[in-house]
């Protein structure tokens, strides 16, 4: 590994190191947060300004997420050749140039170059995925990994709960509800210098975000941040891996993979589609911006009953096939469930509610899944992680399925593309992360 300083074991960091480095990936998971849930409010901010399909929209998701399939695996080469820090200050700059490219696009109003732009977020997100995650998974005790990695967990979806609330107060007017409804009366040219307009109130935001994160980028390199080694792995793993030569020699950690790709998909579909639902129901996209904030704040209430119950009152393994299940519940009702009720101020179908609580059964799924996937994975650690955030696309994917769907038939019909992905991550709770080789019974 080419990384300018030696890479050392983990167990050799004091204390004080230790904290150091868990509050600086910390921070990134906030910004990871508040980057990529930022989505929930482009979609129909987009599906406004550009005019589009509900399939087109959720292209906004498929640009962003996409770019983990494309770059995880050569963002495993480039940390083994430039190190830790480098590589995180380079997938900083690579989000930096996304979010620039949001200022030609606002420009021309051209859809497919904010997509560019998302994809290169998206690239840079990538990056510094496939380095934080193994990175804190292995920083500390094995039995603890859950609860760390719920931690960060916490800072990326609080980052999420203000990053819709901030880019609506920056971007959207009091007076927008009324522009909305009077752009289907307007002439082709009034409308057309009305989303002119509304577009471009994104190139501000968009030039100070990338300013901040190309000087992130320098701070990080600069950080105490050490080199760790991600790949050590004891006698007893050496001896077990001998004999192998390739990742796909690990059952549990290719079927974790796939659980990765089935559970983030079903987590942004909670969160990405939930306002298009609540404008289903009537409620504007000026009072519908809270809902995403609400799903995430369910997750980060999943998140602490998880670092207070793991491990002292229950198993990692077990929080995840209780939400696993819980998820399954949810979808459910969400599909059969009916009525108007009044809660927390906003009149809406009571199946909305089960969105929000979607949040909840997802929690601990992510902190469930990579500690059993990279469990004995000694020096294919690295790839095996790349491996995973491949599994990130699933962003990408499942939200055009619900699109489709939501085109097709209704937005809350569109709901049943959950259904069997809960089921797979089920099966992965209960049996999928044991098998440690390909055949029956694992």
């Amino acid at each position: 590994m080419k990384t300018g300083a030696m890479a050392i074991k983990v167990e050799d960091l004091s204390r004080r190191e230790t904290t150091i480095s868990i509050f600086l990936i910390g921070v990134m998971f906030f910004i990871f947060g508040f980057i990529s849930w930022v989505n929930s409010i482009l979609i129909p901010y987009f599906k406004i300004a550009c005019e589009l399909t509900s399939f087109q929209a959720y292209l906004v998701a498929f640009a962003f997420y996409i770019a983990y399939f494309v770059m995880s695996v050569p963002s495993s080469f480039l940390l083994k050749k430039v190190g830790f820090k480098k590589g995180m200050m380079f997938g900083f700059w690579a989000m930096a140039l996304g979010a620039f490219i949001f200022v030609p696009a606002a420009m021309t109003r051209t859809y497919e170059i904010f997509l560019l732009g998302l994809f290169t977020i998206g690239i840079g997100l990538a990056i510094l995925q496939t380095a934080a995650n193994p990175y804190i998974t292995i920083l500390g005790a094995k039995e603890r990994a859950a609860q760390r990695i719920s931690m960060m967990g916490i800072c990326n979806k609080a980052a999420g709960i203000l990053s819709p609330i901030v880019f609506a107060a920056v971007i959207l007017k009091p007076t927008d509800t009324d522009l909305f409804a009077q752009l289907s009366s307007m002439t082709d040219i009034e409308r057309s210098a009305a989303l002119d307009e509304l577009i471009r109130r994104v190139i501000n935001p968009y030039i100070a975000l990338g300013t901040f994160l190309f000087v992130l980028g320098i701070l990080v390199f600069k950080s105490p941040l050490p080199e760790i080694d991600t790949e050590h792995e004891s006698q007893e793993i050496a001896t077990a891996n001998a004999g192998k030569t390739s990742i796909f020699q690990f059952p549990h950690l290719i079927l974790g993979a796939l659980a990765i790709f089935l559970h983030v998909g079903t987590q942004v579909i909670a969160i990405d589609t939930i306002i298009g639902y609540a404008n289903s129901m009537g409620i504007d996209l000026l009072e519908a911006k809270v809902f995403p904030s609400y799903t995430l704040f369910c997750t980060i209430c999943g998140y602490l009953i998880g670092i207070t119950l793991i491990p002292k009152f229950i198993s990692q393994v077990n929080a995840l096939r209780v939400c696993t299940v819980l998820g399954t519940v949810f979808s459910l009702l969400i599909i059969f469930t009916k009525g108007q009720v009044n809660f927390l101020g906003h009149e809406a179908d009571i199946s909305i509610w089960f969105v929000v609580l979607l949040g909840l059964a997802n929690s601990l799924v992510w902190a469930g899944i990579w500690p059993l996937a990279l469990d004995d994975l000694g020096r294919f650690t690295k790839l095996g992680a790349s491996i995973m955030i491949m599994g990130l696309c699933g962003n990408a994917i499942m939200p055009l399925f619900y699109g489709y769907f939501a085109d097709q038939f209704d937005v809350r019909q569109a709901y049943w593309v959950l259904i069997p992905c809960y089921l797979y991550l089920v099966f992965y709770a209960v049996k999928g992360h044991r098998f440690r080789r390909w055949g029956v019974g694992g």
